[in-house]
């Protein structure tokens, strides 16, 4: 039965914010399941390899991890645009496919060389530690797999399937990185042993990875017509690909100028924050995990009116649903890093720096992707480029001022500025518009339920407080939604999604 307000919303829209929730939903779970096990891989790793030495894991593992964000060369955005395109024509999906390893494969060669030679150069200007030249090695031969990986999980999520991409990127992912660095620290071998017993783990996932994907998804790659399609292919993800290079120097040059300008075990706090930064952005990942795939096909059949439906909603949920993330991690943001150990609650500062960048890119939704499903992927290319000069800059300076905040400060800006303009260009080149008052409510209840756990952490000393207060927070979010008054399509995701999970487990328990 349709509640107030709900009879107004078009088939259509209904059909493609259902899509995108369930997808949500599965990608939600495997997205927090991943960052429980990346949690746990860098608490086994902090506290069995000490500060020192996990410093210089951390400051390989992140350069390791924006290198990765190049691997693809464009390519996973580009297969989620145009196999959605071709659901008509195996060949041309298969082509596109075997372009996306082909690319993936050449560029990942030539990063893993280029790692090889520099390593000993990025060692004596940053960490200066002898481990790290051997550990960086390592990673530049993971660089190359993580990408066939990514690959695998891009066609699975092209086809809107949630499931594969959840399995092989969120869980298989960092499930064999977690076996591979408690095995090697159980045999006694120290940060290096850690780094080849990774690379060997994501090897054979990678080489079981391929042929399944081929078989389940009916796509087997293929370069028999490449000449037809590279030019199409290249035009979209090269753009990306620069995006993608550009993105690095916005978001995540601060990696690499805290491991330069300031110690390992500086390097090693940081990226314990940014663990805990990572569960911030879940409900973003989530609802993009099936949005692409969806503007695409309303861009190409000009459902314009349609889309923006689907934007404005779409983005109310996902803040709707980040709005506790970060409550929990601004009251409890201290007793979080103590798990790490006690050095790493120096980052709680930069924590709550760093998540006005999350709460500002979460509340403008999927600006990138939808400029890139329109067809707008060369001005996201010149702006990520502007961003990123600006950004080297900033947090060069504010390091150098505030240390580990001014590391934090400089990316949350970029991330501020680059999502605020983006959403003015879609404005401005296809009528897209998300904003309106609806999207004070969860604020609101936000702020409420932060007063709620602020009491308890007053009430209850040290990390006792976290388990009670998260249960507080909640419970009082949730009240505040109901009170304040929920938007008849959230009501409507949330209601449809529920009965059919519900359904689905009754008629399996009746089996």
């Amino acid at each position: 039965m349709r509640r107030d307000g709900e009879e107004a919303i078009p088939e259509d829209e209904r059909e493609a914010l259902l899509t995108i929730a369930h997808g949500a939903v599965v990608t939600s779970g495997g997205v927090s399941a991943q960052r429980a096990l990346i949690t746990a891989v860098e608490v086994v790793l902090a506290r069995g390899l000490g500060p020192t030495a996990y410093g210089v894991y951390a400051l390989a593992w992140r350069i390791a991890q924006i290198l990765v964000r190049l691997v693809t060369f464009g390519s996973v955005p580009a297969l989620q645009r145009y196999v959605p395109a071709y659901d008509d024509d195996p060949n041309r999906r298969a082509t596109v496919v075997g372009l996306a390893y082909a690319t993936t494969v050449g560029f990942g060669a030539v990063i893993a060389a280029g790692v090889w030679w520099l390593a000993p150069w990025i060692g004596a200007v940053t960490v200066d530690q002898p481990a790290f030249v051997p550990t960086m090695r390592w990673f530049g031969f993971l660089v190359v797999l993580l990408g066939v990986v990514m690959i695998v999980s891009a066609i699975f999520r092209a086809i809107g399937s949630a499931r594969g991409e959840v399995l092989f990127n969120k869980l298989l992912r960092p499930g064999v990185r977690l076996v591979g660095a408690t095995v090697a620290l159980a045999l006694g071998y120290s940060v290096v042993g850690v780094a080849g017993a990774i690379v060997v783990g994501t090897g054979i996932l990678a080489v079981v990875a391929v042929p399944i994907a081929a078989r389940v998804t009916a796509i087997r790659p293929s370069l028999r017509a490449v000449r037809s399609e590279a030019e199409r292919f290249y035009n979209h993800a090269a753009p990306v690909a620069m995006s993608s290079l550009g993105k690095v120097f916005q978001n995540r040059i601060d990696v690499i100028l805290v491991g330069a300008l300031l110690t390992a075990v500086a390097a090693g706090v940081y990226n314990a924050l940014l663990v805990l930064i990572a569960i911030a952005w879940i409900p973003l990942q989530s609802f993009n995990m099936l949005l692409p795939p969806v503007a695409s096909n309303l861009y190409s059949d000009d459902r314009m009116e349609t889309l923006n439906a689907i934007y404005t909603s779409v983005t109310r949920l996902i803040v709707t649903t980040v709005v506790p993330f970060l409550a929990v991690l601004v009251v409890y943001g201290r007793e979080l890093l103590a798990l790490f150990g006690p050095t790493y609650t120096q980052g709680y500062v930069p924590l709550v720096v760093y998540l006005g960048g999350v709460f500002v890119g979460s509340a403008v939704g999927a600006t990138g992707w939808l400029l890139m499903m329109t067809d707008h992927q060369y001005a996201r290319m010149i702006l990520d480029w502007l961003l990123a000069v600006l950004n080297v800059v900033l947090t060069y300076a504010f390091i150098l001022q505030f240390e580990l905040v001014g590391a934090a400060l400089g990316t949350s800006i970029a991330i501020s500025v680059q999502n605020g303009i983006q959403v003015v260009l879609l404005r401005r080149f296809e009528g897209l518009w998300l904003f309106d008052r609806t999207f004070l409510t969860p604020i609101a209840a936000g702020v409420m339920a932060g007063v709620g756990m602020w009491a308890i952490r007053l009430a209850i000393p040290g990390g006792l407080a976290v388990v009670p207060g998260i249960v507080v927070g909640i419970a009082t979010y949730l009240a505040a939604l109901h009170v304040l008054g929920v938007d008849p399509r959230d009501r409507f995701v949330v209601r449809e999604l529920a009965m059919g999970y519900w359904t689905n487990l009754r008629g399996r328990a009746q089996r």
